[in-house]
């Protein structure tokens, strides 16, 4: 049952970050899709005419990821992603958006960029609500094209600080 279930909420997630991919795609903004479009959709021409790969194991993916690849304002790096992970035998999905919020000089390490994570969306896996997680990503989309089109990227920062509560920080 939670592979089922799984399954249709990585269709569903995937075909979202794909039209959302799209969406930035037509003014340039250039983001990378993972799992890779190659697997999942079938094109009858690229981008704009396509469908789901039926033959697709949707169940198997463990990391939705749309990542911003634009260089400027320091965006590289910036993501949404869902995950899933265990609890007491219980699989849970979580939605973060993911940001770098700078560079720190370690003495023995070198330079690292500093991460910070902002939970999204966390629930269990049969207690996921599509409508909740179409609204959440409504918001987060809006102000991440205003971002982009305005030039500013303080006004996506600012959406997630405001509206969603700090995960975990890490450097890479």
């Amino acid at each position: 049952m939670q592979s089922t279930k799984k399954a249709e909420l990585n269709k569903d997630l995937i075909e979202d970050f794909w039209r959302i991919w799209l969406r930035f795609n037509k003014i340039n903004v250039h983001f990378s899709i993972e799992p890779n479009h190659s697997l999942f959709a079938q094109f009858a021409e690229f981008p704009d005419i396509w469908q789901m790969r039926e033959t697709f194991d949707y169940g198997s993916v463990n990391l939705i990821e749309l990542m911003d690849r634009t260089r400027d304002q320091g965006r590289v790096g910036d993501s949404l992603k869902v995950n899933y992970y265990t609890v007491d035998e219980a699989l849970h999905m979580r939605m973060v958006f993911e940001y770098c919020e700078g560079e720190h000089y370690y003495k023995y390490a070198g330079w690292k960029r500093i991460f910070s994570q902002y939970v999204l969306y966390d629930a269990p896996l049969d207690k996921v609500k599509m409508e909740e997680i179409h609204r959440i990503l409504a918001g987060v989309v809006k102000a991440w094209y205003e971002s982009h089109l305005k030039k500013d990227r303080e006004i996506i920062l600012n959406h997630i600080k405001k509206n969603f509560e700090k995960g975990e920080s890490f450097t890479q």
